[in-house]
Order: structure tokens, then sequence, then C-alpha cells
């Protein structure tokens, strides 16, 4: 994991504002939900209350988008992540070993 991403995740964590090069953690609602921007495009939403995790490709499926959401899945959602096959995103659920196409705005719940 990049040290971009260990930042990102650590702000997060902490419901604290971040900013650094491309990448941008932004606290709302009174530090329920953390918004994360790549490029100033919406890649995330963090919903601290309900621990849910919303992922969104921002428009470019691109490989920074690609790190990004797998270091929050990895942070937020363990055993979650995104990954491309012949040009076509997908998402991994590796707790029940199944395959999602990738759907932008789509919510991973908390397990319990």
């Amino acid at each position: 994991m990049r040290l971009i991403e260990q930042q990102m995740n650590s702000a997060i964590r902490g419901q604290r504002n971040f900013r650094k090069d491309n990448t941008e953690v932004v606290t709302t609602d009174n530090g329920l939900e953390s918004v994360v921007y790549l490029h100033g495009n919406m890649i995330a939403v963090y919903f601290h209350d309900t621990r849910e995790l919303q992922i969104f490709d921002g428009g470019w499926q691109s490989n920074t988008t690609k790190s990004r959401l797998n270091a929050l899945l990895d942070e937020l959602k363990p055993g979650f992540g995104v990954f491309q096959k012949n040009w076509v995103w997908y998402l991994s659920d590796r707790l029940n070993n199944m395959i999602h196409p990738f759907q932008s705005g789509g919510i991973i719940a908390s397990a319990t």
C-alpha cells in the first residue's frame, strides 16, 4: 500500500480532513461521513455510524482509482477487492467466494 493510501486511511479512521497530491478526504455530517476524492472525483463514502462503504469509479476506471479503492477495502472491508479482467472491473468477495460485476455507487455493508 502506498504512503498516500495509508495517510488516506488514517484520516478516515480519525474522522479528519486530509489532502495530498491528487487524493482528498473530507469529513462531513458532524464526522459521520468521510468522502474520498481522487482528482476531484468522488470515489468513496464511508459511513462511520453504520460502517458501510460506498464505492465509485469516479468516471475513471484507472489503475490509481482501483489502487485507492483497494486500499480502502483492505482497511475498512477486509476480504473485498476490486480487480480487472479483460478491461472489465469486478468486486471480489473472498469471504463468500463470490465475484460481482463492479457497480459504481455500490454499498458494502457491515458484516453484523
